[in-house]
């Protein structure tokens, strides 16, 4: 039965923060990672290159996470962008600021993060355990007393902290599979019901699959939920085989998602043309009807449309591609401006949890004390990371968010068994 005075549950981002902060505040630190090595999923965050965090400031910051941001504001004015990327260019990890406001590694390797982080936790004294999933959180009279090990020895280890950062349950390969939330949850805490987050969307017939591998830049993306809309966004999409994707998709999934689960309707407008209303937009289609009113209109469409959306827009604007541009009426070339301006698919369901990027939901952070991580529920129990209810829009803002609370939680739980050390007899 070994001893520590805090034991952190998960190897991720925030548990691998959480493990050096509590070990350099002079805490024996454990760390437990149930795969065979720590950060996988970091490993592959930002698709490979590692999105650490996101130049917008703090306000802005706490706007991407939605209703649930103000519970951030505090360990954001504790540690933030300027301290997470002071922190890193000590392990010797410098980085670039790129489209966005998006910061990366420079060179934009992942591995090189997660290296130097286990280097850092390992040479602050970490005592790092990988092969290690935790079976049962140990709690006696409302108080941490330690953990026990899922193997078949049934290792137990004492502590008088523990921090879970288990992240969520998205990308389980990577050993994310919710197990923060049933350890959680077993203790007495509320999960709020847990959802995929930045997640591709399916739509209905058969548009998208026709024009897979088409990526749409600079367009403006507007969602209709029962007929109102509710939200837009302006970037990159894709289409995929099976619907869309790509990171304005992503962004507006979340709202998406929920509106599905309660069964409400949801259609995608896009507005292929968005640096044009709708009167100078006319006014361009009839200078090029009137340039060039010879050419045929699948041949007018190459200078409107990439080549993949022409022979679609011929379909839905019902106009004959062989028509000549003179030729084209005002009621046609109405239809061909409107389809330009809100070119409609309706989103049938979402991709599962597994394809996510994150989970929305987690321990209710109405729970957890924002200025320690501590719980409110258990004594010497705290969270970091995604297993909180906690996520964002993606730019770099979910893993700050990482950083930052397991900042939080590693100091704190260290200063905590520090001052009950000092009030023994």
């Amino acid at each position: 039965m070994a001893k520590y005075q805090v034991i952190v549950v998960g190897g991720g981002a925030a548990g691998l923060m959480a493990a050096g902060q509590a070990a350099e505040q002079g805490a024996k630190t454990l760390l437990l990672e149930k795969m065979r090595h720590p950060g996988r999923k970091l490993r592959i965050t930002g698709k490979g290159r590692c999105n650490l965090s996101n130049t917008a400031p703090i306000h802005e910051f706490i706007e991407c996470f939605g209703p649930g941001g103000q519970f951030l504001r505090q360990a954001f004015y504790r540690f933030f962008t300027p301290e997470l990327l002071a922190f890193f260019d000590k392990l010797g990890i410098s980085t670039v600021t790129e489209q966005g406001g998006r910061i990366f590694p420079a060179g934009g390797q992942a591995p090189k993060v997660v290296e130097a982080l286990i280097r850092w936790v390992e040479k602050c004294g970490v005592t790092l355990q990988t092969n290690s999933p935790v079976k049962r959180l140990l709690i006696e009279g409302g108080q941490v007393k330690g953990v026990q090990v899922a193997p078949s020895s049934g290792q137990i280890y004492h502590a008088q902290a523990l921090i879970i950062a288990t992240g969520g349950a998205s990308y389980p390969g990577t050993g994310s599979t919710g197990d923060g939330y049933r350890l959680a949850r077993a203790v007495g805490h509320n999960i709020v019901p847990i959802r995929p987050a930045l997640v591709p969307l399916e739509t209905a017939g058969d548009i998208a699959p026709r024009l897979q591998g088409l990526s749409l830049r600079n367009v403006s993306v507007g969602v209709w939920i029962d007929g109102k809309k509710e939200a837009e966004a302006f970037g990159e999409m894709l289409f995929t085989h099976f619907g869309l994707s790509g990171p304005i998709i992503l962004s507006l999934s979340g709202q998406i998602v929920d509106a599905l689960r309660k069964k409400r309707r949801v259609i995608i407008s896009i507005d292929l043309k968005p640096a044009l209303d709708e009167h100078k937009l006319d006014a361009r289609l009839l200078r090029d009807l009137d340039a060039h009113g010879k050419r045929h209109y699948r041949t007018l469409l190459k200078e409107l449309l990439p080549s993949k959306l022409i022979h679609l827009c011929i379909v839905l604007t019902d106009i004959p591609p062989d028509k000549i541009g003179h030729q084209i009426t005002a009621q046609e070339r109405e239809r061909l401006r409107v389809w330009l301006k809100d070119f409609r698919l309706e989103v049938s369901r979402y991709r599962p949890l597994q394809e996510a990027i994150i989970t929305a939901g987690g321990v209710d952070t109405r729970e957890v004390y924002p200025r320690t991580m501590a719980s409110r529920l258990v004594e010497g129990l705290y969270f970091a990371g995604e297993v909180l209810d906690i996520d964002a829009d993606t730019g770099g803002y979910n893993l700050q968010a990482a950083f930052s609370t397991g900042w939080i939680a590693g100091r704190a739980a260290a200063q905590q068994v520090q001052k009950t050390a000092k009030k023994r007899p």
